[in-house]
């Protein structure tokens, strides 16, 4: 007997299953979530898979994001705790972490986080061995100089950003470190600014688009640093990923509190355990 999808469709043709686009988001958390929303809703993905070991939850998003696809062009939108719903990804997201507590220093997280991957990464390359991957963490930028139309703007005044500056655009930059803790105290978390920066990363990266970038790579040998260890820096990132880095004229002041940055870091990684 005939089922009704045979009566009403005649096949032609067999095509390939297999997604071209498939992007998987581990973790479905505020972050995770974010992501989601914001990639299905720019059609970068023509597969969406969702892994998390929060079952209950996983069913809840997966649903809620189901019963909304008439609204964007992604048709398939799956879920497990088990990888091998992620099998054949293009690119896999990875937001699972443990959450930055109120009044709580990025570095201290990096222990609890570095154990969550040991489990995650492996389970990743087995079912997805050539996928690229965007691992969502708190960056350590690299910044120098602001520009306006081209007019870099510390030619118009040199004293931008000391404490000579009247104007006092250093107040600035303190802003921007302290920003994410400020939203964290007032709502628990920060999301939606992170899953739009993760999609604008993702377009990079499936549209092989070749833009600049600021992500983390490795900078042992820039800026005479000595240790293999990952900052973030203005990159050209493409299908392949990182396949350029920017290099930055730094000033004294500059290169010291870059230097500055990659010792803090280095002390905290050469005492974690792997």
């Amino acid at each position: 007997m005939s089922t009704v999808k045979e009566k009403l469709i005649e096949n032609l043709i067999e095509e390939d299953k297999i997604s071209q686009r498939k992007i998987t988001i581990v973790g479905t958390g505020a972050v995770g979530m974010a992501c989601a929303i914001c990639i299905l809703l720019k059609d970068l993905a023509d597969e969406l898979a969702l892994v998390d070991v929060a079952v209950d939850k996983l069913k809840g998003e997966t649903m809620d994001l189901q019963h909304g696809s008439l609204f964007f062009n992604t048709s398939k939108i799956t879920s497990g705790k088990d990888y091998s719903v992620s099998a054949n990804s293009k690119l896999v997201i990875v937001t699972a972490g443990a959450r930055q507590q109120e009044g709580e220093s990025r570095l201290a997280l990096v222990q609890r986080n570095v154990n969550i991957m040991k489990s995650i990464i492996p389970a990743i390359v087995q079912h997805s061995p050539d996928c690229k991957m965007l691992i969502v963490s708190n960056p350590v930028p690299l910044w120098s100089g602001v520009n306006v139309a081209g007019v870099a703007l510390k030619t118009l005044d040199p004293k931008l950003g000391t404490d000579a500056d009247k104007d006092q655009w250093k107040n600035i930059h303190k802003q921007v470190v302290e920003s994410a803790y400020e939203i964290i105290k007032l709502k628990g978390y920060t999301s939606w600014a992170i899953g739009l920066s993760v999609t604008d990363l993702v377009g990079s990266v499936l549209k092989n688009l070749r833009r600049v970038h600021p992500v983390s790579t490795m900078v042992k040998g820039l800026y005479g640093i000595k240790e293999e260890i990952f900052l973030s820096i203005p990159c050209v990132l493409g299908q392949n990923g990182v396949s350029d880095i920017v290099k930055v004229n730094l000033n004294s002041d500059e290169e010291a509190l870059f230097k500055k940055s990659a010792d803090t870091l280095w002390n905290v990684q050469k005492e974690l355990v792997f």
